[in-house]
């Protein structure tokens, strides 16, 4: 997949942009929080119909302005646009018809983006982990949208159940909600096991080439279906959740361990390894949704990606997403010399734009 224009009205402090991009490589230069990262949350916007940053979508429109617009062009006469007022919903279109359904669009352009807050997916909650496997199955897998919203109701149901106190939650409603959260909960760990194994070894490969095989590294995925039936799993249990008034047992409480030479990672890691975990874990992630996913080649947006790591690793990983196997890429950095060092000889086709308090300039190369 390509994008190559974009058109932006009002987005976060982008006034309006109209942007050409390179099919290989789109550099955008400047100073921290002068919007070089809204530019790359505009076109994650048009892949995922939200913001990578702000779940509240009447907050991407500019200060004081009533409207915001997105519009990118693709290859293959593809338009995804995206126009937003305040106070109504958001009008989501492809080649000018619009969807009923936002989650028909998700997968169309798969994308991945490796950004600062990655660290969280080490150091976080596990809410952080589980995000990660379910923003990558449903790029390629339709179904499983549907799936996890049906799990996430009959959670919610069974939770609203659990906290009752008088009267006492009727048992056969109780029954009625966790034979559907068992239903689609082993749907969901089936097709979130299946994920994971696949991913380990490109994951695994991917950290060898960036850190030169100075470490090993593991991924394990924990779930409660791993105990048994889901069903008799989150039975067995019922009064302890009547207790505390939530449900303890379900795939909402799944995880992936990460582990640095057999160690936990967020005991052991240094703010370099966990950047290399963690982007080794988004091009694991890319090189999958590339074999998945429309069968086309993602986009990859590298948001100020080599901060706190060391001069080796940093051209291991342009080394890596250079190569055919990545298509068109997307990097936000602060210090132009440092990415014309990094491109200088290169072969490949790339722009430079510079960012400046939302106003965009494309640069000579």
């Amino acid at each position: 997949m390509l994008l190559r224009k974009l058109s932006i009205l009002n987005y976060k402090n982008i006034r309006e942009a109209s942007l050409e991009f390179s099919p290989k490589i789109n550099c955008l230069i400047g100073h921290n929080g002068v919007g070089k990262t809204n530019v790359l949350d505009a076109v994650y916007y048009l892949s995922f119909c939200r913001s990578a940053s702000n779940p509240i979508d009447s907050q991407v429109i500019c200060h004081d302005e009533p409207f915001c617009m997105i519009e990118g062009v693709y290859d293959e006469d593809l338009v995804v646009s995206c126009a937003m007022k305040r106070g109504t919903k958001k009008h989501f279109k492809r080649n000018k018809k619009e969807y009923k359904r936002l989650s028909e669009h998700i997968g169309l352009i798969p994308l991945v983006v490796v950004s600062p807050s990655d660290t969280l997916l080490i150091e976080g909650s596990s809410e952080e982990r589980r995000r990660l496997m379910d923003m990558v199955i449903s790029q390629y897998d339709r179904s499983y949208i549907d799936t996890l919203a049906r799990y996430n109701n009959a959670h919610q149901q069974r939770n609203t159940l659990l906290k009752q106190e008088d009267p006492a939650p009727d048992p056969m409603l109780l029954q009625i909600w966790e034979e559907q959260m068992a239903e689609s909960g082993e749907e969901i760990y089936r097709k979130r096991d299946a994920f994971v194994q696949e991913l380990v070894p490109l994951f695994q490969q991917f950290y060898d080439q960036i850190s030169s095989g100075r470490e090993q590294v593991g991924l394990n995925y924990i779930s409660h279906c791993q105990r048994g039936p889901l069903l008799e799993v989150i039975q067995r249990d019922r009064q302890k959740d009547l207790a505390v008034g939530y449900s303890l047992h379900g795939v909402h409480r799944d995880d992936l361990e990460f582990t640095l030479d057999g160690h936990l990672m967020k005991r052991e890691g240094s703010q370099g390894q966990n950047k290399t975990f963690a982007i080794a874990l988004k091009l694991a992630q890319f090189d999958f949704l590339k074999r998945t996913a429309s069968q086309t080649t993602p986009l990859l947006l590298l948001d100020d990606i080599f901060d706190k790591l060391d001069a080796e690793r940093v051209e291991q990983i342009v080394r890596l997403v250079s190569g055919d196997a990545f298509g068109q890429i997307f990097i936000t950095d602060t210090n132009r010399e440092h990415l014309d060092q990094i491109l200088r000889g290169s072969a490949l086709d790339y722009k430079i734009f510079e960012v400046n308090d939302g106003m965009i300039t494309e640069k000579d190369v």
